[in-house]
């Protein structure tokens, strides 16, 4: 029994994250293993447990089957599987499951994307705040005698294949014109999804050129962290659509579940301009089918050209907070046929109402390919307003430093809202900035965005000189 894991470590509002041997180790996991099952009474029934390249994924794995077997759980082993396959497994097959992966986390990282039947969330509000509790209770005291119930057995699948073969059924990709694209998986699970989505591995060849880029699985990411969202990130990928003459770059993080668009010119098209154009793509293939003012979800650090494409294409747009389990639990209850975020995860009823980075770059092909213009053309469309992207800021204070940018304001004419952190927004439309706290790392984080360059960034420095001071900027 061990008494050194202290579970409210790792367990954050939607998933869990901890460093390997200090925060989670395989006793706990097995712990939560148990937990899992019990608290969502799971016994005689299905699990799917399935992790990342990280070096510690397959013996987590592992030990989590071992106690959701003791506790009766039947447990389907899937291997070696990215985020989004976990969340097909668990709709196509209607079970519970789990995916070891810290996602964009540094090697010395782990954790756990936890799933209900159906591949929907669990959150802080759905139950994975009590599997903490009780597998920190099993943790300190020893698991339960199991009685007379018997345990559950292990068995394995493979899901690649037909995760494949399901998304080339929602996105046809076999008449777009040829494509010559450059994939950095970064050592991560997009160098198994990959080939196999977009390449002929798995299924017939696509008319799609691909140049591959860290496509080798190795959770130690020896090339640089599987982190799209930190420019530095993208510098290997950019230079090669140059080197290549490539008509686009994807970039996968981790654990495959986000993808980021490069352009022609080796630019990024913002994870908005991607939801927008998705947006409009689903809401005219929904329409064609008779359904009126389909509900499109994004999240309220998008820009607001989001919603302003949505209504122009005839869909209804809905903001809400940060975050997977919220925008899944949002999409369910609107019957929304697509969600982005400006973090590049991607959610969509066909998949279950689960963010799925490659479904997303599938459409994306599917635009580009279907027209002449390159893709700098095409996604300037969607990007009529200048944003400053996500900085972090390591603040010890983050409510004090938030008041104090709330306080700078007063004499303006602004709006201040409080859905999500504090969004601050100018009267007349011209700008907006976001402070949010982050739910995994130890950051508050801004967003803004203006009509102009010349009108949000003076903002831009003047917010963070307020928040960073006395602190340690990143």
């Amino acid at each position: 029994m061990s008494e050194q894991i202290d579970l409210n470590q790792s367990f954050k509002a939607y998933d869990v994250r901890g460093v390997v041997g200090e925060t989670l180790d395989a006793e706990a996991i097995e712990a939560i293993g148990a937990a899992f099952v019990d608290v969502l009474s799971l016994s005689g029934k299905d699990v799917l447990v399935g992790g990342d390249m990280r070096p510690s994924s397959a013996e987590f794995a592992q030990a989590f089957a071992r106690g959701a077997t003791y506790r009766g759980a039947n447990v389907v082993m899937l291997g070696l599987i990215s985020t989004d396959e976990l969340y097909f497994a668990s709709g196509k097959f209607n079970a519970a499951g789990v995916v070891f992966t810290a996602s964009h986390n540094p090697a010395q990282y782990n954790g756990i994307k936890m799933s209900k039947a159906g591949a929907r969330p669990i959150s802080s509000a759905t139950g994975l705040f009590d599997i903490r509790d009780l597998a920190q209770q099993y943790l300190d005291e020893g698991l339960p005698v199991s009685g007379d119930a018997p345990q559950g057995s292990i068995s394995e699948r493979d899901v690649l294949a037909d995760y494949a073969a399901y998304l080339r059924e929602l996105v046809d990709l076999s008449a777009i014109r040829p494509l010559k694209i450059v994939v950095d998986a970064g050592n991560g699970m997009g160098g198994m999804t990959t080939p196999a989505v977009l390449g002929g591995t798995v299924l017939a060849e696509l008319p799609l050129e691909i140049i591959p880029l860290y496509f080798e699985l190795d959770g130690t990411f020896p090339n640089h962290p599987a982190n799209p969202l930190e420019p530095e990130n993208l510098k290997d990928l950019q230079a090669a659509v140059l080197e290549h003459g490539a008509d686009l770059g994807l970039a996968f993080d981790g654990d495959a579940d986000r993808c980021f668009v490069i352009d022609e010119r080796g630019l990024p098209l913002s994870p908005s301009a991607i939801t927008a154009l998705v947006a409009v793509r689903e809401i005219a293939r929904v329409q064609a089918a008779g359904e009126q003012s389909p509900v499109i979800i994004h999240n309220l650090i998008t820009s607001k050209a989001v919603p302003e494409f949505v209504a122009k294409a005839g869909g209804t747009p809905v903001m809400t907070r940060v975050g997977h389990s919220f925008i899944k639990a949002e999409m369910a209850a609107q019957g929304a046929v697509f969600g982005g975020e400006h973090s590049a995860h991607y959610y969509f009823r066909d998949f279950y109402n689960a963010d799925t980075g490659m479904l997303a770059a599938m459409h994306v092909l599917a635009a580009l390919g279907g027209q002449d213009l390159p893709l700098s053309e095409l996604g300037a469309e969607y990007e009529p307003y200048v944003a400053t992207g996500e900085i972090n800021s390591e603040v010890e204070d983050k409510a004090g430093a938030t008041a104090r940018v709330v306080s700078h304001f007063q004499d303006q004419p602004v709006d201040v809202t409080t859905m999500d952190g504090t969004t601050i927004s100018a009267a007349d439309g011209s700008w907006w900035i976001n402070l949010r706290p982050s739910n995994t790392e130890p950051y508050l984080r801004f967003n803004g965005e203006g009509r102009t360059a010349q009108i949000i960034e003076p903002i831009r420095d003047a917010v963070l000189a307020i928040v960073r001071e006395n602190t340690v900027a990143n």
